[in-house]
């Protein structure tokens, strides 16, 4: 059960390449994250990254109209077909070349690729259990150039193309008459959109210079005609086997043949538009099309989308929302909110335009991530990277919630205080930053009196002493958090500082430096050098066991060695570098067994019950080691993205030459921007861009507190590995006798503390959340009180990870009361087994008492405004009354005069 940690979602990564898709209820975007998919939830704002991937980056995915599949298309065309359902892959293809566009037809029995010059027609994976999910129907050939873009017609008929000829081609998707294909031309540069209108054949096409063409077609629909199958234009394939594999519909630049009483479709442009003013040039590189509101996005390369009503070109408004160019637009099915992926920036925002305010605005780090730390209670996360950002994350919904950019350069480290509401970050710039997650702002920072540049931090348990190691002046910088003033700084090292480390129950500092040594300070007795541990190689990360009593210290040579920071003798050690399990470079000359000769783990951290430590370093896999036996427990493999760089431990033969690797050779893709080559004389685009692949490598790890989860900061992101109690079966105690039907027989009987235990024996969650909710509220303190010291630290367990999810938050919570109380001093004296279970405890009512808080606020607000709104009204009709009786009078005294004048008359 230790060690059933599965991976369970991915942080800090919203968008990399490829297009944006909303889901059918529209209320969730779907983003391609590296090799993985992540679905955001817009409504309760969530995100969930589905345990799935590709062997590359995701190039295109397409959603089914009933949002029940996903087709994930990679880089080199292997695409997999994946229920969103079930969370499961349910088919792999391979299309042997790269997919451009991937589109499900509206009635979702057809999908189209385009591929090269080329758009295949499949017959969409049904309910019917099929050998091959994906059967080639039609092959449709006619642009020149490669393909770009895909659109439907709203009975699924017709389709349309978009190529970098400058052509759009519309074909039919059965076998009509008088439209087979067509050509539409118009535009001067890549096609970048087309779009039919609603329920007609006429377009849109939109193009890389800036330019929209309205197509008219003189043929409604409904006006389509089946034709015969011994058209010259449509070819059968049939296999060596005699199966026929599918049509081939072949157009050319002339007009297809006429068949008699039949007229062809034919199309006429209606009007032009062009959405750069006279003189300035910028580069549109997205669209998309609402056919219900009639309304066209576009993105440019500058960061700036334009909202224009069709067909009538009218401006609805125009935003820069990034410097980056948006590289892809999505609309969701009601046409409120739009999508929108920058993949510069990795930036994901939502947008909605009626309102003209951010529904979803979510950024990861540029650069790569740092160092992260997990926050006390466990509910979130810091992360700091290159890009000079400090993040923090809530692990609930796996979203950031604020960021700080105060830093000038590299963030080296991050660390909360014990209390949690403060994150103090080290910087290559030369300061220590303290924040405040209650006001988020910046109330501290920390400097040396000589410039500094930070490389490691530690903030000591009571949270008033900060301390920085430099790596350029070898000294260590301590503060008082309070005042952020200098109180010492601490010299013996001789090498940069690599790492440090307060001990959980003592004032005492661990460093670790490059000079082969570690240093205990000593923070009460002046500061001064307590202990002085000899390593065989430099050091490189240092941290305390959670009971203090023990110490471990990655080095150079691979090693992980335990001390005694009590004695400073060594208590054991351990040779991780085989178990790195390095990847080849394409760039490196060496193979990957010498490479692994220089690597070592990096990062280090302790389980949170001490039992066991993980490593992770310049490599793909994240290894957990039992202390107590010196013995590698299980390996994680963080990623199997071969896009990323020293993933694979052998080079590919097919792609050497008698030049080097061709990986090796430039291609020159550069910024998108339209540079393909290298070559003299082009003007537009960055030529300094190039494209590179980046190495695979674990810079941080860190368990959480309530043991549950650990984190990982990568180059794919922040990946959270989490216990995945559901699928795991581990029965403690187990004998015959202790079978379901008899567990519920003991329910049946009343004997609670009974079926509790033989429910925990047998150790199936379902089953335990059944036996205890059959527990009467008043039975609670009588069973507490009668179960055994065993099963008392199993019960608090289950309560603590059940409670964060469960509903009934009064019968939970009454559990947890009785046993603290009853059983609390026994608790007490093995403190350190159930911290995490406490510290889960924690988490799960804090969260709950945010969830409560927020709405009682909110009705609160409410019945108050329902109060002065009843009250105000209540005003008006006294005084309307009032009024109303003032008038009766004065029409009872006008009367009364009346009838005297009359009467002296």
């Amino acid at each position: 059960m230790k060690f059933a940690y599965k991976f369970s979602n991915l942080l800090g990564a919203f968008y990399r390449h490829g297009n944006l898709c909303f889901s059918k209820d529209g209320n969730s975007v779907i983003s391609p994250v590296g090799n993985r998919i992540s679905v955001f939830d817009l409504k309760n704002n969530k995100s969930e990254t589905l345990p799935v991937s590709t062997t590359k980056n995701i190039s295109c995915l397409g959603i089914s109209p009933d949002g029940n599949l996903a087709i994930l298309i990679d880089e080199d065309g292997a695409a997999v077909l994946v229920s969103l359902v079930t969370r499961a892959v349910l088919h792999h293809h391979h299309f042997h070349s790269p997919v451009h566009s991937v589109s499900f037809s509206p009635d979702g029995k057809k999908f189209v690729i385009t591929k090269e010059n080329v758009a295949l027609m499949y017959h969409a994976p049904g309910r019917n259990r099929e050998f091959n999910a994906f059967a080639l129907d039609k092959s449709y050939y006619g642009p020149f150039d490669e393909t770009t873009c895909i659109d439907w017609t709203d009975d699924s008929k017709c389709f349309a193309v978009g190529s970098k000829d400058m052509t759009t081609w519309i074909f039919g998707a059965e076998r009509w008459a008088n439209l087979i294909y067509y050509s539409l031309g118009g535009h001067k540069d890549i096609i970048v959109g087309c779009f039919f209108e609603k329920d007609s054949l006429d377009m849109y096409t939109v193009s890389q210079e800036g330019t929209l063409c309205v197509w008219e077609s003189d043929t409604e629909l409904e006006g389509l005609r089946n034709g015969n199958k011994d058209d010259d234009d449509v070819e059968e394939i049939i296999r060596e086997d005699g199966e026929t594999r599918g049509d081939v519909i072949k157009g050319r630049t002339d007009t297809p043949k006429q068949v008699e009483g039949i007229k062809n479709v034919r199309y006429s442009q209606r009007s032009k538009h062009y959405f750069n003013k006279a003189g300035d040039f910028n580069k549109l590189t997205a669209a998309a099309f609402h056919k219900k509101t009639h309304i066209l996005v576009t993105g440019f390369a500058s960061g700036a989308f334009h909202l224009h009503e069709l067909p009538e070109f009218d401006l609805i408004h125009s935003l820069s929302i990034s410097d980056q160019r948006i590289s892809t637009i999505a609309m969701n099915p009601t046409g409120d909110w739009i999508g929108f992926g920058c993949s510069g920036l990795g930036q994901l925002l939502v947008w909605e335009w009626q309102s003209e305010s951010y529904v979803f605005k979510q950024q990861g780090h540029f650069n790569n991530m740092n160092s992260l730390a997990y926050s006390p209670d466990g509910q979130y996360l810091v992360t700091g990277g290159d890009d000079g950002k400090v993040k923090v994350w809530n692990t609930n919904s796996g979203l950031c919630f604020v960021t700080f950019t105060e830093h000038s350069s590299s963030v080296t480290n991050v660390a909360f205080t014990s209390s949690g509401f403060v994150v103090v970050s080290a910087s290559l710039d030369g300061t220590v930053r303290a924040f405040d997650l209650h006001r988020y702002r910046n109330f501290r920072t920390m400097t040396s009196p000589r410039p500094a540049q930070f490389s490691s931090l530690a903030v000591d348990s009571s949270g008033e002493l900060v301390c920085a190691g430099s790596q350029d002046s070898f000294e260590i910088f301590l503060w008082s958090m309070q005042t952020g003033r200098l109180l010492e700084v601490l010299s013996g090292h001789e090498g940069p500082v690599s790492s440090l480390c307060f001990s959980p129950v003592q004032s005492v500092l661990a460093s670790v430096s490059w000079d082969k040594t570690v240093r205990l300070w000593d923070m009460l007795d002046s500061w001064e050098t307590k202990e002085t541990l000899r390593l065989t190689s430099d050091g490189l990360a240092v941290t305390y066991r959670p009971d203090g009593q023990e110490l471990a210290v990655a080095s150079l040579d691979g090693e992980i060695t335990f001390w005694n920071p009590q004695t400073g003798g060594q208590a054991g050690s351990i040779a991780g570098r085989h178990d790195l399990q390095m990847g080849r470079k394409e760039t490196e000359k060496i193979t990957a067994k010498q490479s692994a000769k220089g690597k070592s783990f990096t990062s280090l951290c302790y389980s949170a019950d001490g039992e066991s430590i993980l490593a992770g370093g310049q490599s793909k896999c994240v290894c957990i080691y039992n202390i107590k036996e010196h013995v590698l427990m299980k390996k994680f493999e963080i990623s199997c993205n071969l896009s990323l760089d020293a993933m694979e431990e052998f080079l590919d033969r097919r792609k050497m030459t008698e030049f080097g690797s061709l990986s090796l050779v430039d291609e020159g893709t550069g910024d998108g921007d339209g540079v393909e080559l290298s070559l003299p004389g082009v003007k537009r685009g960055d030529m300094s861009s190039r494209r590179f692949k980046p190495e695979i490598r674990v810079s941080s790890l860190c368990f959480s507190p309530t043991g549950r989860s650990w984190a990982a900061a990568s180059t794919e992101g922040l990946l959270i590995y989490s216990l995945d109690a559901s699928l795991v079966f581990d029965p403690y105690d187990l004998d015959m006798d202790v079978t379901p039907a008899s567990i519920r027989q003991q329910v049946k009987k009343k004997e609670w503390a009974s079926a509790i235990l033989l429910s925990f024996r047998l150790n199936e969650m379902p089953l335990i959340r059944e036996v205890l909710e059959a527990v009467p509220y008043d039975q609670i303190t009588v069973v507490c009180s009668s179960l055994p010291d065993v099963y008392v630290d199993k019960l608090l367990n289950f309560v603590a990870s059940t409670l964060e999810k469960s509903n009934h938050l009064q019968f939970y919570l009454s559990w947890a009361q009785c046993l603290l109380t009853l059983h609390g001093q026994k608790l007490k004296n093995r403190s350190g087994a159930v911290l995490p279970t406490v510290q889960q405890l924690l988490k799960s009512i804090q969260r709950h008492s945010d969830d409560l808080s927020k709405l009682c606020d909110w009705n609160i607000y409410n019945i108050r405004y329902a109060a002065a709104l009843s009250k105000q009204r209540g005003m008006k009709r006294t005084a309307a009354e009032s009024l109303s009786d003032e008038e009766e009078e004065e029409e009872v005294a006008m009367d009364s005069g009346v009838r005297k004048f009359f009467s002296s008359a």
